[in-house]
């Protein structure tokens, strides 16, 4: 896996850069596990933009992933690692010795062949799914449940991972990458190792239609805009908005929107 850079053979390609996909070995999906996507374009049920910014795009189909890695005890081989659209990191098809295929988010340095297998009393090895009584401190896991049976939901994104830096026989401690320290039930399922895809935070996107295949509009600026439309707007020229940066609501920047206090009891570590 790697980086490849564009000629400058125009503006477009000057400062671009893309994956050379040399991990991928697979082109094609498996057909049994793709699911159609209907594209919103960020309007809600009403037909009105609930989300900015969004729309176009290429045409995608979803794969279906299968985060919770419940076929216990059962090996399984790795078929083929692949692309997947929707996510920033790979995907792995696995085949089981019962004949089932499914798809997971690929661990770094996954190779095609590779037995895995989801248990109690799995091998600490990289794509090996355990609950985390089982795994030995120090770590390094991903896909991480946060309740039994509901399916990994941390540390899913190319790249990412997270520790396990403590454990008794009810909760784990769960050191995130953004230095969170999080409480986690014992029984809950992660994977062993990092995600893979780890340069995709190094690649260049170059132009602006390369946002566009991505079904990502333009952002217009606040202060570009008329005070009809945003607290920043208006004024005679060019004015640098005269108030701290706000959203198009006229919430403050940066303020914190978490408003869940039931689940405050879970972290013991904040960012700050």
């Amino acid at each position: 896996m790697g980086i490849k850079k564009y000629k400058p053979t125009s503006s477009g390609t000057r400062f671009r850069s893309g994956f050379d996909f040399s991990e991928i070995t697979e082109t094609k999906p498996y057909k049994p596990l793709l699911m159609p996507i209907k594209k919103t374009g960020g309007r809600n049920n009403m037909g009105r933009v609930t989300a900015w910014q969004k729309g176009g795009g290429h045409k995608r189909a979803y794969r279906s992933i299968d985060f919770k890695r419940d076929k216990m005890n059962i090996p399984c081989t790795v078929e083929t690692v692949e692309y997947d659209p929707n996510r920033t990191a790979r995907i792995a098809l696995l085949k089981y010795a019962d004949g089932e295929r499914r798809y997971i988010i690929a661990p770094l340095g996954i190779k095609v062949g590779e037995l895995l297998i989801a248990g109690p009393d799995s091998e600490i090895k990289n794509g090996n799914a355990l609950p985390l009584r089982n795994i030995p401190l120090g770590t390094i896991i991903h896909n991480i449940e946060l309740n039994p049976g509901q399916g990994g939901s941390i540390a899913r994104s190319a790249g990412s991972f997270a520790q396990l830096v403590a454990k008794d026989e009810r909760m784990c401690h769960i050191k995130m990458a953004s230095s969170v320290v999080r409480l986690v039930p014992s029984d809950c399922m992660a994977t062993i190792g990092q995600v893979s895809n780890v340069e995709r935070e190094n690649i260049s996107v170059g132009k602006a239609g390369r946002n566009r295949w991505l079904g990502k509009r333009p952002h217009v600026r606040g202060v570009a805009m008329n005070p009809i439309d945003h607290p920043l707007g208006g004024g005679e020229g060019k004015t640098s908005g005269g108030r701290p940066p706000v959203s198009p609501w006229g919430q403050p920047e940066g303020k914190k929107t978490r408003k869940s206090k039931r689940t405050d009891k879970f972290v013991m570590k904040k960012r700050k």
